[in-house]
């Protein structure tokens, strides 16, 4: 192929989701099969990269003039509760569950010394700054389930968290809805039994 489709293959490789077979694809589909496609996906991404930037409150997207996202704006969510997530698409995720309704702090990763990722890299040095106003009441740490992320809950636990709130939560990991004990690995089994809670079943 040509060194510019080799080129696009290259970068469209390399995001999320994507492998060489269908970056391949997604380069011939918008090149020869739609290319006024293209020319509209351009615009929206030019549109895009100009309008949308990290809230100054709590990390997540925005793109209004006063650079606070729409939930930040929001009265009714509840300001005692404050849930941290690694990235946007986990505060998405929870938002698309329903189930919580305070404000968010988004990390942008989490602590990885083996990829030279330490808390300098991350949105933490706005995360006190919030803590001072004292409305907040209970912190959730709502990040991944495997090293990084509990050193990451470490870390905050330890040295930002510390005597600044009153209380610090960490999302429960276990089963999936519909699982069967025997397909499951040994840390979720292990994670299913420490987060355990009284039964209670309706008569």
């Amino acid at each position: 192929m040509t060194p510019h489709f080799d080129e696009l293959q290259k970068q469209l490789s390399q995001l999320p989701g994507l492998g060489y077979r269908s970056a391949e694809r997604l380069a011939l589909h918008l090149l020869v099969e739609q290319p006024k496609q293209l020319k509209d996906l351009v615009t929206v991404l030019q549109s895009a990269s100009a309008s949308i930037r990290p809230c100054s409150i709590c990390g997540h997207l925005c793109e209004s003039e006063s650079n606070t996202c729409t939930i930040c704006l929001n009265p009714k969510r509840n300001p005692a509760l404050l849930c941290i997530v690694e990235r946007s698409p986990d505060l998405l995720a929870l938002e698309k569950s329903g189930t919580y309704t305070g404000l968010y702090h988004v990390l942008h990763g989490k602590l990885s010394p083996m990829n030279y990722i330490g808390p300098e890299s991350l949105n933490i040095r706005s995360l006190p700054k919030r803590l001072e106003a004292g409305t907040t009441k209970e912190v959730i740490l709502a990040l991944s389930n495997d090293m990084e992320g509990e050193a990451t809950c470490h870390y905050l636990q330890e040295y930002v968290l510390k005597d600044s709130v009153q209380s610090v939560t960490r999302i429960g990991f276990g089963l999936p809805n519909g699982a069967n004990l025997i397909y499951a690995d040994a840390v979720t089994l292990k994670n299913a039994m420490e987060g355990r809670r009284t039964a209670v079943y309706r008569r």
